[in-house]
């Protein structure tokens, strides 16, 4: 297959590129138009209680979202003002499709005690088409914002997701400004020239342009939330990086025999049939890790799961036919690597790699026991929903936020825990629910239905709220009961990671196994990278517990410490950094077996595989790491965690575990490190794919 498209590219290097360039104007015309459409709704799982207690409601309560406005800065009191809300308040309720506005001067508990603000509820009518309530949101927004006072913000509902939408935006393009200048700088130093440093990032914008197509695709047919749009950016420009600068490496290396036009064209045939390899396998993998997320029935982590697998496809796609294309029309103008001797090419790395085989044991116990210290916190790790805190304090829903905590008392504003009593509940179950929290309100629905609201004391996502949806759970026992709400769809998306996690688990390891055997023909070498690779991988969710849950250094990366982390992290950073990591470990394992059959000797294969791929491994971590921090300069809490997360799993991973922890296990391992079973080696000799040996002996990055 591999041969058949680089084949094709060669032949039709026009061609190939007018498709790209095509697929670049769709992926930046038609794909840029998801900003447009993004959910924050993420805890939401289908089937589950609290998604069919909220469906139940849509359908039977007459009122619709809502949104919040907050005026401060000025005593509400003065007669100036307190002309203008009322005129504001009786104009926004005139809006077609507003269903309510109280009045917060005669309404309890929306002017705040110490006279400085007061709250604007705004509730729109149920069963409004989109445009409609769209029209009216913005009506109504419009109108609020017209009030003369120092503070007047507007958020919440179907605003929200807009307003994060448009921040996201902002995020991804002043990443991408950051981060394509420092790319290209450092491509500059590993190639020295222009050209050769150039063509990644065109591989990168390509990867960029089909993460918004994918990411636009899904938008049809289901939800996307805002934090699809940074991570799958982030990543399709991180890999397409990682994959352009292992193909070019190859490339380079190949063109030292390369004089005429059709030996060009034969080191790139070369370079794919080699890297090429190597790219597909990575691809794969990373793929492969993101499928534990379709174990969940969470439509975030479904979407997530296929939008970035979609985006590694297309990366991938990229690296084999379109730079295969550049590469026939341009890369005669690209200089060859030169060829240096085995004692100059990769010193420090073969010196690496021969310290930890001779010193194996010594490494094993220094380095295990301390990522296992940094992966300590992982086990008092929590996941919440969170609130306005995890938004930058430019965002619209933290201003609003931070003038409600500064003048209004705790809790207020804080989502209830709605509680729906159908036909047929017992008046005293009823009764005995209500009688969980103090002024618990009560409305009657047509159809005879109940609802009852428990306000929790604490944060939405609180011990005290998911514990009171638990009570509320317990105290119902068989009555027509269903609990729905924040506080209830964070219990119910808990419970489902607990009782899906072992299943995506054991589908990703497996998935994993069966390709790391196809790819080495051993069952001790996947089993190997596994266990190192979850030791990478807990080291970095420990440090992302220590900084954002425990807050120790938080303000540094202009967070704070949450008490918890995102419910989002935890499954994107494990999925997303496993397949990463397998990224460099099939980078050096090629090199492994290149070398292994070549010579027949295990002990120096792990040294020149080191020897090698050090340097690109090195530079392809560091690549994505400068990626991944541009995207952590936007200030949202979520991407904060998942950016640190991925940057030090791959950092981490790149350095301690494939320059120390490799060599070592290797070491120990000798020859039995590609040891199968006779009936799997067969299986492998019949059906396994293989590294193409190279042409030369030796590679170099640096021109």
């Amino acid at each position: 297959m591999l041969s058949t498209l680089s084949r094709a590219a060669t032949r039709r290097p026009l061609t190939v590129i007018g498709l790209w360039a095509a697929f670049l104007l769709l992926g930046f015309g038609l794909g840029t138009g998801v900003f447009a459409d993004l959910s924050d709704d993420v805890p939401d799982v289908p089937g589950t209680e609290s998604d069919l207690a909220d469906d139940y409601l849509s359908g039977v309560d007459p009122t619709g979202e809502s949104v919040t406005a907050v005026v401060a800065g000025e005593p509400v009191s003065d007669a100036a003002l307190r002309a203008q809300v009322e005129r504001t308040v009786a104009e926004v309720r005139r809006i077609a499709g507003v269903a309510d506005v109280p009045d917060p001067y005669t309404t309890p508990g929306l002017t705040a005690r110490d006279g400085q603000a007061l709250v604007i509820p705004v509730t729109f009518q149920g069963g409004l088409s989109d445009e409609a309530e769209e029209e009216a949101t913005d009506s109504a927004v419009e109108t609020i914002k017209r009030i003369d006072a120092p503070d007047v913000h507007v958020s919440g509902g179907e605003l929200l997701g807009r307003q994060l939408g448009e921040r996201a935006q902002e995020d991804v393009k002043n990443a991408e400004l950051i981060s394509l200048p420092v790319v290209l700088a450092l491509l500059l130093v590993v190639f020295g020239g222009l050209r050769a440093a150039a063509l990644p990032l065109v591989i990168a914008v390509s990867g960029i342009a089909g993460a918004f197509l994918g990411l636009f695709a899904f938008s049809q047919v289901t939800d996307i939330s805002v934090y699809a749009i940074q991570v799958t950016t982030m990543l399709g420009l991180g890999l397409a990086v990682d994959y352009a600068l292992l193909m070019l490496v190859r490339f380079r290396e190949e063109r030292r025999h390369s004089e005429s036009t059709e030996d060009l064209v034969e080191a790139v045939h070369r370079t794919v049939d080699a890297a090429g390899r190597t790219v597909l396998f990575s691809g794969l993998t990373v793929a492969v890790s993101l499928t534990g997320l379709l174990v969940f029935p969470s439509v975030f982590l479904r979407s997530m799961g296929l939008a970035v697998a979609a985006v590694v496809v297309v990366d991938m796609l990229a690296a084999v036919t379109l730079l295969p294309a550049l590469l026939t029309r341009f890369g005669g103008r690209i200089r060859p690597s030169k060829a240096r001797s085995e004692t100059e090419e990769g010193r420090v790395f073969a010196r690496l790699a021969r310290f930890a085989q001779r010193r194996r044991i010594a490494v094993l116990v220094t380095v295990v026991p301390a990522l296992l210290l940094l992966a300590l916190p992982v086990t008092g790790m929590r996941i919440a929903i969170g609130d306005a805190r995890q938004l930058p304090s430019s965002t619209e829903a933290r201003q609003l936020y931070d003038t409600v905590d500064a003048h209004f008392p705790k809790g207020t504003g804080v989502s209830p825990v709605i509680v729906v009593l159908k036909p047929g509940t017992d008046s005293a179950t009823a009764d005995r629910i209500r009688a969980l929290v103090p002024n618990a309100e009560s409305r009657a629905l047509p159809g005879g239905n109940t609802v009852v609201e428990l306000q929790p004391p604490g944060s939405v996502d609180g011990t005290a709220a998911t514990g009171l949806v638990e009570r509320v759970r317990d105290v119902r026992g068989d009555e027509p009961v269903e609990v729905t709400g924040v506080a209830a769809r964070l219990v119910d998306f808990r419970a489902m990671l607990a009782d899906r996690a072992p299943w995506a688990a054991l589908t990703v390891l497996a998935g994993i196994f069966a390709l790391l055997f196809a790819f080495t023909g051993s069952v001790l070498i996947p089993l190997r990278t596994i266990a190192t690779t979850l030791l990478s991988l807990g080291a970095a969710l420990g440090v992302v517990v220590w900084v954002f849950q425990d807050g120790h250094g938080a303000g540094l990366l202009g967070a704070e410490g949450l008490g918890a982390l995102s419910l989002t992290a935890p499954p994107l950073i494990v999925s997303i950094a496993f397949g990463l990591a397998m990224d460099y470990e099939l980078f050096i394992l090629a090199r492994m077996r290149e070398a292994r059959q070549r010579t027949g000797d295990d002990h120096e294969a792990v040294v020149t595989g080191l020897r090698r791929s050090g340097r690109v491994v090195t530079c392809a971590a560091l690549l994505l790491a400068v990626v991944f921090g541009a995207f952590m300069t936007g200030g949202f809490s979520p991407i904060l965690q998942i950016g640190l997360g991925l940057t030090l799993a791959v950092l981490i991973d790149a350095t301690v575990v494939r320059m120390l922890l490799v060599p070592a296990t290797m070491a120990l391992l000798g020859r039995r490190a590609w040891w199968a079973p006779k009936p799997l080696r067969r299986v492998h000799d019949r059906f396994g794919l293989r590294e193409a040996s190279a042409a030369e002996p030796t590679v170099t990055t640096k021109a």
